[in-house]
């Protein structure tokens, strides 16, 4: 039997589109889940969600083979100086920069990098996610433009398979692969040849960690391990897989903490010298957290509609 409490905590930044985060933690023989699909995501895809919960509740999760696992530093859109502060603050080697929000032009994104570019000096990498709000031409023309500063890779810039096809074709830097994995109805069978370089693992939305897993061994491309927005207890399974990983070539997006305000933990996943440690945080401040009787509500109804 699994005990279940409701959290919510605000973001220090608006990102994807939300000002507060909230979810479900389940705790069970093998320790504590979480389950915290977006609301944008349906009864059907938020059962991955709640297969990786139980996996972390029930099972646990593989043996690592390393005891830290190097992270980068996550620039909401916000402005050139806010961005160089993130940055300088976190410790971190390599940043991933949120561009392409609506409402922006192209001058703010190429501000940001560059101001990330600074922060960073010439060595440290920089990596673009474009949430797929790109067609082909404007993703070739954005890339171009960003590319002064160097990138280490663009992540899904575009929304399709076929036109992340064309575009890297017409690119030289690597696209990194998102939500056409783990959106996808079976992202094992996603035919990403000659899509992209590198495929990003969410563990929530892919079912987890052991899901994952099989995702990487299907594709054999190099993976980046990123978080959904999740608690400490989430990013925990998210640092379970990229420690679980045969190789780790790139930094992965698991300090995202950093962007609560909050957490639900005294002992919070965030990154010492660009790193974090293959631990499981308790924890212990949900009642500092609990969300109110609403969004409980709200939460509870849809944890047995995916239970159902």
């Amino acid at each position: 039997m699994m005990s279940a409490q409701v959290w919510s905590v605000p973001m220090r930044t608006r990102f994807r589109g939300i000002d507060v985060r909230d979810g479900v933690l389940v705790r069970g023989p093998a320790g504590w889940g979480e389950f915290s699909p977006f609301w944008d995501y349906d009864v059907a895809e938020s059962r991955r969600w709640w297969a990786a919960a139980h996996e972390a509740a029930t099972e646990g999760w593989p043996a690592p083979v390393r005891d830290r696992v190097p992270v980068n530093v996550t620039v909401p859109a916000v402005d050139a100086e806010r961005a160089r502060a993130i940055v300088t603050a976190s410790g971190c080697r390599t940043a991933k920069v949120k561009v392409a929000e609506p409402g922006q032009s192209e001058d703010d994104d190429l501000a940001r990098v560059e101001a990330v570019r600074d922060a960073l000096g010439p060595d440290g990498a920089i990596r673009v996610d474009a949430n797929a709000a790109w067609d082909v031409d404007t993703a070739v023309e954005r890339i171009k433009h960003l590319d002064r500063v160097g990138l280490e890779y663009v992540e899904q810039p575009c929304a399709s398979l076929d036109d992340l096809l064309v575009l890297r074709r017409r690119i030289d830097v690597r696209i990194a692969a998102d939500e056409v994995v783990r959106r996808a109805a079976d992202p094992l069978a996603v035919d990403l040849r000659e899509v992209c370089d590198v495929v990003v693992l969410k563990v929530q939305p892919l079912g987890g960690v052991r899901a994952a897993l099989r995702v990487a061994e299907a594709h054999g491309l190099p993976c980046v391990v990123s978080s959904a927005l999740e608690s400490s207890v989430g990013i925990a399974a998210g640092v379970a897989l990229a420690a679980a990983l045969p190789e780790l070539p790139f930094a992965c997006g698991l300090a995202t903490v950093a962007l609560f305000t909050d957490d639900v933990t005294s002992t919070p996943l965030l990154p010492v010298d660009g790193a974090l440690p293959v631990v499981r945080p308790e924890p212990d401040r949900l009642p500092q957290v609990a969300a109110d009787p609403e969004t409980e509500a709200r939460w509870r109804a849809r944890l047995a509609a995916v239970q159902a």
